[in-house]
């Protein structure tokens, strides 16, 4: 039994959903977002301004699928009404990042710069010259362009330098003894 599938989801004001098949849709004041989930394994409903998910079969993939189902139409309802946010921040002698368009620009102690193509849907300021901001409506697309923008010089236990997200802590280890 899944703990999180059995809590409704509320739909808040200025939010539409609609299902058109196996297709959920969501509309809100930041845009629109869809998910094609498996009517076959799980059954969504809407009534009293809130969305349920309830489990079909009693197999494996239904009991998976019941609770990462609500968890996407949490996330998309939560996107289209407040969106999503992930902050990077820079560490290390020379490091700095600045906007090239609407490109990212990155000096990351290689012997070139960097330049991160920011995807459709997300939209990437820099506050700072060793901050990153990117929000979007989409969760999954926001988590993935951050972690691409991290795995170019993630962070190293030794002098803690390279990318690292906002407020994350990173183990440092002691050097070599003489």
């Amino acid at each position: 039994m899944s703990k999180i599938g059995k809590i409704p989801v509320k739909i808040p004001e200025g939010v539409t959903v609609s299902i058109n098949g196996d297709v959920i849709n969501v509309k809100g004041k930041l845009g629109e977002l869809s998910y094609q989930y498996k009517p076959s394994s799980v059954e969504v409903k809407i009534a009293d301004n809130q969305v349920s998910v309830n489990c079909i079969k009693d197999d494996y993939e239904s009991s998976a699928l019941w609770g990462t189902t609500r968890a996407h139409i949490n996330n998309m309802i939560h996107g289209v009404s407040v969106g999503w946010t992930k902050e990077l921040e820079l560490k290390g002698v020379g490091y700095k990042v600045s906007m090239k368009g609407t490109d990212l620009l990155l000096n990351l102690g290689f012997s070139h710069d960097v330049i991160h193509v920011i995807p459709a849907g997300v939209k990437a300021e820099t506050p700072s010259a060793t901050e990153i901001k990117l929000t979007s409506i989409d969760k999954q697309k926001v988590g993935q362009v951050a972690s691409d923008i991290r795995n170019y010089r993630r962070p190293e236990p030794y002098k803690g330098k390279g990318i690292r997200y906002k407020g994350e802590y990173v183990r440092r280890l002691e050097g070599k003894k003489k």
